[in-house]
């Protein structure tokens, strides 16, 4: 069962909002391969703004997401993508359906 999340904003530059949805799709066999990853979405928000929401069993599967291969590759690539930093809140999950 899920507990924790986390929930991404993503600001795209202007001009870079192709590449940034491009990145976010390619980033799937990332999270597919993590295994404390419970569920993992890239979703469009409007023209510019992206997201990222993810839940975990527990803090420990949220942290070592935070530190792990999406995370750094989207912190490698802000600069030339990124209108501003993402903003990256830990939410707690109330309740979930999941369902393949």
């Amino acid at each position: 069962m899920v507990k924790v999340g986390l929930l991404a904003r993503i600001v795209a530059k202007p001009g870079k909002e192709e590449e940034v949805a491009g990145f976010l799709a390619g980033a799937l066999p990332l999270a597919q391969r993590e295994e404390a990853t419970a569920v993992w979405f890239a979703i469009r928000l409007g023209p510019q703004e992206f997201g990222i929401f993810d839940a975990f069993a527990d803090d420990a599967g949220r942290r070592a997401h935070l530190e792990g291969s999406i995370a750094a590759a989207l912190m490698a690539r802000a600069g030339e993508l990124l209108a501003e930093p993402p903003r990256i809140d830990q939410v707690d999950v109330l309740a979930a359906k999941l369902h393949a």
